[in-house]
């Protein structure tokens, strides 16, 4: 099972996370959206939504950077071991923190708010209560994480480490993580499924990210009131 879930799903998640992109693109575009709420009921939708955004991105490069990295990179860089677990655990807190307040808001709002109770699809509330669910188990694994920078042991990062990157150059070794504390492989196995529910969902929006915002001129918007004069 554990050569399975992590020497196979893995590649079982990645293939369908691109193929189903692409085929929902090609073939569902109408439905290829965010599906926001905010119109519906805007009352604290900006500070949900940041702190959920700005973590969960935060998130995903800090483990994008942090677990590809060649271990040699970080000596290089003077970055010690045990330095390396220590940023991790406070970034993970505070970006973890971030994320988890956020789709707490986001779900609370989902199934409180009789309007987007209505309107709301099952699979919306679904997958946001998933990455909840996600983000607090990764939080959890900041608690065995600490004990290890306690005893001063790093095996267990670089194991994972090793691990992830053996599965992003297509030879995965399960082997390495065998002994790892569950919490941690229960946290992968969250991830992973992540990436598996991502093209069925809400989720795919993220390939659209409107990076010409950020270069765009201002709109200028004028009420009813003003125009009219």
């Amino acid at each position: 099972m554990n050569d399975f879930i992590f020497g196979v799903y893995p590649y079982i998640a990645g293939t369908i996370f691109l193929l189903g992109s692409w085929v929902r693109f090609d073939r569902e575009q109408y439905t290829w959206k965010a599906d926001s709420s905010q119109f519906l009921n805007n009352d604290k939708m900006r500070l949900a939504s940041n702190l959920f955004h700005v973590g969960i991105i935060a998130i995903f490069f800090g483990h994008f950077f942090g677990m590809l990295t060649p271990h040699s990179v970080f000596l290089a860089l003077g970055i010690s071991d045990m330095a390396h677990q220590k940023m991790a655990i406070i970034l993970g807190i505070l970006f973890g923190g971030m994320c988890l307040a956020g789709a707490t808001m986001l779900t609370l709002r989902r199934l409180q708010d009789p309007r987007i109770v209505a309107a709301g699809r099952k699979r919306d509330l679904f997958v946001i209560g998933w990455l909840l669910a996600t983000v607090l188990v990764g939080l959890l694994t900041t608690l065995v994480s600490m004990k290890h920078v306690a005893d001063g042991d790093a095996s267990t990062m670089i194991a994972l480490t090793q691990y992830v990157q053996s599965v992003a150059t297509l030879q995965a070794d399960p082997s390495l993580i065998k002994d790892v504390n569950p919490i941690y492989k229960f946290h992968m196995l969250l991830g992973m499924t992540v990436f598996l529910m991502f093209p069925f969902t809400r989720l795919v929006h993220v390939w659209s990210v409107p990076l010409t915002y950020l270069s765009r001129a201002y709109q200028i918007v004028r009420s009813k009131q003003i125009a009219a004069r």
